[in-house]
């Protein structure tokens, strides 16, 4: 599975390495019982979804994450850390759901309105 940098074009910084959950068990399983989180994942939502098909729960999760949510215009459309055990619903649909290490969205100084990108990286 080929990994993804994050990158926040507004700002010029990364949010770092991610990897695309595509297939049905990479996405159900997602991050769940994992306590090392140095790679994000990434969901892709289907259009039409809106914002209640766009949520997530943290059911399973050991450590806590930041959550980006953004549009299909790249455009990040809501921001949150999240705890074990949560479930969370943004504030708008989102297209693409990104999880990332805690502290990745503010080490980045990432806010709602900015622009996302992905660039390939190396396996």
């Amino acid at each position: 599975m080929m990994k993804r940098e994050v990158i926040n074009k507004t700002r010029g910084t990364s949010l770092g390495a991610v990897r695309f959950a595509r297939t049905f068990m990479s996405r159900f399983r997602g991050l769940m019982l994992r306590r090392d989180v140095e790679t994000g994942l990434v969901l892709e939502i289907p259009v039409g979804r809106g914002r209640y098909g766009s949520g997530i729960h943290m059911f399973f999760m050991l450590v806590p994450l930041d959550v980006l949510f953004v549009d299909g215009d790249m455009r990040v459309v809501d921001s949150v850390t999240l705890r074990p055990w949560q479930i969370y619903n943004p504030r708008k649909p989102a297209r693409y759901v990104i999880e990332l290490r805690e502290g990745k969205i503010r080490d980045s100084g990432t806010r709602v309105g900015d622009t996302i990108e992905f660039r390939d990286l190396q396996s």
